[in-house]
């Protein structure tokens, strides 16, 4: 990268620094603040806010009251903290059922969501066992050779799924599919059972299982998913294992308004 380049991506960057500032300055207290008001508080010219302000308003961040000129947050905003909450309602309505099937199972439960071409995890349910598979909330997995990414992408839209799938697909284990064309028939075969399995394709050792959760409009909002070593979860118990899986996330589903055909 030229030193050019690299001036106009710092610029860039200071620039998006500034606007998450900007946004940042309004309050329940002060909804509105015109130029003057948040050039001050800011530290920067007046020039320099008018323009950031304009772009925010161009893109659905900001408002400007026609009344006074002055400026409030956009719409935009709204919706986006919508998407937010969602993930909170679901984390929040999954917790119960989530702790009874670690209960059942005697095995790590996580409930993941999809970020991108990886999976986030909301809430993490540790086995009682000695040696279990170690997650953390935040965490973030690639979506396409984990069981609670696969059993996402099945049930996403296909320009989602060709998103994910068009990535550099590194393989974390020996036994990770990397291939499109079989991890497309894998997705198939997921959305026919409505469960997605991980056979030591994220980390060695390990075996998972997991299944979609929608919302009232029938669109897949997260995934239940049980891992395991395979010394314990067994190819034979992973049959008993998936029902509880699957139970647990059509559950969770009714809980937040979705009826099954």
């Amino acid at each position: 990268m030229s030193n050019t380049e690299k001036s106009g991506e710092s610029r860039n960057l200071s620039s998006v620094a500034a606007a998450l500032r900007l946004l940042k300055t309004f309050t329940a207290e002060e909804p509105e603040l015109g130029i003057t008001a948040l050039s001050k508080r800011l530290g920067v010219a007046k020039s320099t806010v008018h323009r950031l302000a304009v772009t925010l308003v161009s893109e659905g961040f900001l408002e400007q009251n026609p009344a006074d000129g002055r400026y409030r947050l956009g719409l935009l905003l709204f919706s986006m903290g919508t998407l937010v909450r969602r993930r909170m309602d679901v984390a929040e309505e999954a917790a119960p059922l989530l702790h009874t099937l670690c209960e059942q199972s005697g095995e790590t439960v996580h409930l993941a969501v999809l970020h991108g071409s990886e999976i986030l995890y909301l809430r993490n349910i540790e086995s009682r066992h000695a040696i279990r598979p170690r997650s953390y909330l935040g965490v973030r997995k690639p979506a396409f050779c984990t069981s609670e990414g696969r059993a996402l992408l099945a049930f996403s839209p296909p320009m989602l799924i060709a998103n994910a799938l068009r990535a550099d697909l590194q393989p974390r284990t020996a036994h990770t599919v990397v291939g499109k064309a079989e991890l497309q028939r894998l997705l198939s075969e997921v959305r026919e059972s409505g469960h997605a399995i991980d056979d030591e394709e994220s980390e060695d050792g390990m075996r998972g299982v997991a299944a979609p959760i929608f919302d009232a409009n029938g669109n897949v909002l997260a995934a239940v998913g049980l891992v395991a070593p395979t010394q314990r979860l067994t190819k034979q118990k992973l049959r008993g294992i998936i029902p509880m899986v699957t139970e647990t996330a059509q559950l969770i589903s009714s809980r937040l308004g979705y009826e099954a055909d």
